[in-house]
C-alpha cells in the first residue's frame, strides 16, 4: 500500500499582533496565508498535500458568531483532512468532480455543525504542480484575485455560499498557473477594512496586487496586510483578516 499523505507542515506563533505566515511547500511554486496572530475569529483556512503532485487548499469565512465560529472551524477541518485524501489521491481522478464534492461535504459540515442556515463564502482549489493547473470553487464570490501577463483580474463566484441549502453544489473551473502568475484570495474584513468611514475595498486590493514585483506567495500576502494596515493607521481585527496566496515560479 502506498505511504499515506500528511498535512502540510505549519508553523506556531505566539498571540500578538505581528503578521505570521504558514508556508506550504510546492514544486515550482509557493502557497501561503498570512494573518493578524490572533486567529480567534471566523477565518478558516488549511493545506493539505492530497497526491504526489496535487496540494489541496480552502479559505472559509465561518460567520456564525463567537460561540459557534470555533466549533465550525475545528468540524470543517476535520472534513477538509478526511475527505481530501479520499477525493483526491487516485491518480485518474476527477478534479473536477472532486473539487465539487470536497465543497459538497464541506457545505453538509457547516449546515449539521451550525445547526442553522448561514452564509460562509469560500474559496477551495487543487493545485496540480505538473501541470501547473488550479481546479478550484468559489462559492459566494470570495475576494479572489489573479495575476498574469495579462493584468489581474477577478474569479467569479462558481456557486452560492457554503451552509445555506444542504443539497447545493458549485461549478469547478480550471486556471491554467503560467510562469509568474499568482493567486490571492482575501478574506471580506481586509476588503471591508475602514478608515474614517472609508471602506479600503477590492480596488485596493488590487492595485496592491498590481504593483507587485514579488512572485512569491508568503510576500504577496504580507505586503497587502501591510497596506491594509496602512489604510487604517492600526492592525486591522485580528480575529478576522486573512491574505492567502499561490504563486507560480517564472
Amino acid at each position: 500500500m502506498p505511504a499515506p499523505f500528511h498535512l502540510l507542515r505549519r508553523k506556531s506563533h505566539p498571540p500578538g499582533e505581528q503578521v505570521e505566515s504558514d508556508v506550504a511547500e510546492l514544486r515550482g511554486a509557493s502557497l501561503a496565508a498570512v494573518y493578524y496572530a490572533r486567529r480567534k475569529g471566523r477565518d478558516f483556512y488549511d493545506f493539505l498535500r492530497v497526491g504526489p503532485n496535487r496540494v489541496l487548499f480552502a479559505l472559509l469565512e465561518c460567520v456564525g458568531g463567537p460561540k459557534d465560529n470555533p466549533q465550525i472551524a475545528t468540524a470543517v477541518r476535520t472534513t477538509f483532512r478526511q475527505v481530501g485524501p479520499q477525493a483526491f489521491a487516485k491518480e485518474d481522478v476527477n478534479l473536477a468532480e472532486a473539487t465539487i464534492e470536497l465543497c459538497l461535504q464541506l457545505n453538509r459540515t457547516i449546515l449539521e455543525t451550525a445547526d442553522k442556515t448561514l452564509s460562509c463564502p469560500a474559496f477551495a482549489g487543487c493545485y496540480e504542480e505538473t501541470l501547473s493547473t488550479l481546479w478550484y470553487v468559489n462559492a459566494g464570490h470570495a475576494a479572489a484575485l489573479v495575476r498574469d501577463p495579462a493584468g489581474v483580474s477577478e474569479l467569479a463566484a462558481t456557486g452560492l455560499p457554503l451552509g445555506l441549502f444542504s443539497h447545493a453544489t458549485c461549478d469547478a473551473t480550471a486556471l491554467v498557473m503560467q510562469p509568474g502568475a499568482a493567486l490571492v484570495v482575501v478574506s471580506r474584513s481586509i476588503v471591508e477594512a475602514k478608515s474614517r468611514g472609508t471602506e479600503f475595498g477590492l480596488e485596493a486590493v488590487k492595485s496592491e496586487f498590481r504593483q507587485m514585483a514579488t512572485t512569491n506567495a508568503a510576500e504577496i500576502g504580507v505586503s497587502i496586510l501591510a497596506r491594509v494596515r496602512e489604510f487604517v493607521g492600526a492592525p486591522p481585527n485580528p480575529g478576522n483578516v486573512t491574505a492567502l496566496a499561490l504563486a507560480r515560479s517564472r
